[in-house]
């Protein structure tokens, strides 16, 4: 499912950001200028940290988009570090061009710093409003906060992106790591970020869900 051969299109970085999820930027296909896109809107989870290229899971997804004879790119705006107040600053040109649909893939620095969970649903909901505004699709991945910061705060994380998603009635993947965090054998040495295989089924998982937007974008 590897989509072998990509170049690399790395994003650019929010001026002095401190990221603790964060080596390198983003890296996937580089777009030619043709065909709808899909961005992935993400920190180094999605930009593929410690991965090859063509391991990353938005570049495993236009593997499958093109197995399943779906023209669109993928666009892999992955920073590492970032936070969901650094992906709303990066939401204007993040849209650039015919994106279909933007996955949102932020939260997991908001909670390994245990940032106010207030504010990273104002925040989170403004990226949502501001590509339903351009009448792009969303699909919104949920993550989930480290148990050291006790049970009260993990679980207002949790549920601050469902309510997100039911308020906002957008796609929605409960946990962007389910099935891969927790299992070393699917992780890097850090125990943060996926490895090779990890990475192949959070593209699975994304699929999962991403498949049906684009149905409904075909028929819209």
């Amino acid at each position: 499912m590897a989509c072998g051969g990509d170049r690399v299109r790395s994003t650019t970085p929010v001026a002095g950001q401190e990221p603790p999820l964060a080596i390198r930027f983003g890296a996937g296909p580089e777009l030619n200028g043709e065909g709808p896109r899909i961005v992935v809107l993400g920190d180094s989870l999605t930009g593929g940290l410690g991965l090859a290229p063509e391991e990353a899971f938005p570049a495993r997804l236009q593997a499958v988009l093109r197995e399943a004879g779906y023209p669109h790119e993928i666009v892999n705006a992955g920073v590492s570090g970032d936070t969901t107040a650094g992906g709303l600053r990066r939401l204007e040109w993040s849209l650039d061009g015919d994106v279909r649909v933007l996955v949102v893939a932020l939260g997991a620095n908001d909670g390994l710093r245990g940032l106010a969970v207030a504010e990273m649903k104002v925040n989170l909901a403004e990226i949502i409003r501001g590509a339903q505004a351009r009448g792009v699709r969303v699909l919104l991945t949920g993550m989930e906060a480290p148990p050291n910061l006790g049970l009260a705060y993990t679980t207002e994380f949790r549920d601050a992106f469902r309510e997100l998603a039911d308020v906002y009635d957008v796609a929605f993947v409960p946990f962007l790591l389910n099935g891969v965090a927790g299992h070393a054998e699917l992780n890097q040495s850090d125990g943060i970020h996926p490895n090779n295989k990890g990475a192949a089924m959070v593209a699975d998982l994304v699929w999962s869900i991403l498949e049906s937007v684009l149905e409904e974008d075909a028929t819209s």
